[in-house]
């Protein structure tokens, strides 16, 4: 009788294992993106932008008004080269999340159910793992955030000092535009009269009394907890549709404020999406390498120096990787207050 290779068989599994992540993928990704209102937010709004490649991404920034004027009749026009377009660069920042069977997993999951939902279960640990490190890093909150590894977080992005994208507002007064307007509270106890007035002030401020307004509200439990005290029940509207999501949100001047866990605490964002973007490499979107071949895989240990030996294990292991980068090309229309005290 010929042999029927079954799902404990190596080819088998690889295909299994394959296939499974294959049709999961787009699954993986909206999961991702609309597990916090953060990462929704930019999703809905068309801020997360795929790029191809390219040595860092580029943002090109617009710093200084054009050259007109006013001009009579049979009057001769010069034309000069058009300065105040600048850009922005940010390196590529690099995620990755791990799915992993052991060995034993692998024999006690023999049935081909029992290993669809095993690696079920490992993609959902992978996405869950996603979810918390990619909106922990946007928003500068994850434990042992590191600046230097990590996704830009909208911490430094939206700020009056820091050095973002190459450019440095602190260093040159002709890089003034390249501040956020910026509200530091711990200087006087917030009441709620207090708390609504900052919130006036920088979204009328990063809006330069025009229609390019802020169209978000981000902040944490404690601040969000506090504007809605500030409400009275017969004003507390919300955006509905963002409701539907499972998404509190309350609104302020006609614009959503929104409680994401990951925001820190005593801090509110003002977010205008046209400027702020959460920027994809379209090749390393949630990408899946392919599963090592289980037993005898070198993954890695210190090398030997005689041998050059590293470590095995038993098992196979899979890894999802994202690059990308959080950009900005307006600093001024948007706005940080931080120092809260979250009690009205």
């Amino acid at each position: 009788m010929a042999f029927t290779p079954g799902p404990h068989d190596p080819a088998v599994w690889d295909d299994l294992l394959s296939t499974t992540m294959h049709n999961y993928r787009s699954t993986l990704t909206d999961n991702v993106f609309d597990s916090r209102p953060g990462l929704n937010y930019f999703k809905e709004k068309g801020r997360v932008r795929y790029v191809d490649g390219g040595i860092s991404i580029v943002e090109p920034l617009l710093v200084a008004e054009g050259e007109s004027g006013s001009y009579t009749e049979w009057q001769q026009l010069t034309i000069n080269p058009q300065q105040g377009i600048s850009a922005a660069q940010f390196p590529w920042r690099q995620l990755y999340a791990t799915i992993a069977i052991s060995g034993l997993e692998e024999a006690q999951n023999n049935g081909k159910a029992a290993a669809i939902n095993l690696l079920e279960a490992k993609v959902t640990q992978a996405e869950q793992t996603l979810q918390n490190r990619l909106s922990g890093q946007i928003w500068g909150s994850i434990p042992g955030y590191n600046a230097a590894v990590d996704f830009g977080s909208l911490q430094a992005l939206i700020d009056s000092t820091t050095m973002v994208g190459g450019i440095d507002p602190a260093a040159d007064p002709a890089n003034g535009f390249w501040s956020s307007v910026e509200v530091n509270a711990t200087a006087t106890p917030y009441t709620a009269a207090s708390y609504e007035a900052a919130l006036r002030n920088a979204y009328n401020t990063t809006s330069d009394s025009g229609s390019d307004r802020i169209d978000a509200l981000f902040g944490g439990q404690g601040t969000f907890e506090f504007y809605e005290s500030t409400l009275t029940p017969q004003v507390r509207y919300t955006d509905t549709s963002k409701a539907n999501l499972g998404f509190q949100n309350l609104m302020f001047k006609g614009v959503p404020f929104y409680w994401d866990f990951d925001v820190p605490a005593g801090m509110v964002f003002g977010i205008n999406s046209k400027y702020v973007s959460l920027v994809i490499h379209s090749q390393r979107n949630f990408a899946q390498t392919k599963f090592t071949s289980g037993l005898g895989e070198n993954v890695g240990g210190t090398p030997s120096s005689t041998t050059g030996a590293g470590t095995s294990i038993d098992a196979r292991y899979s890894f999802i990787t994202l690059y990308g980068n959080m950009t900005i090309r307006n600093r001024r229309r948007n706005f940080k207050i931080w120092g809260i005290s979250e009690a009205p």
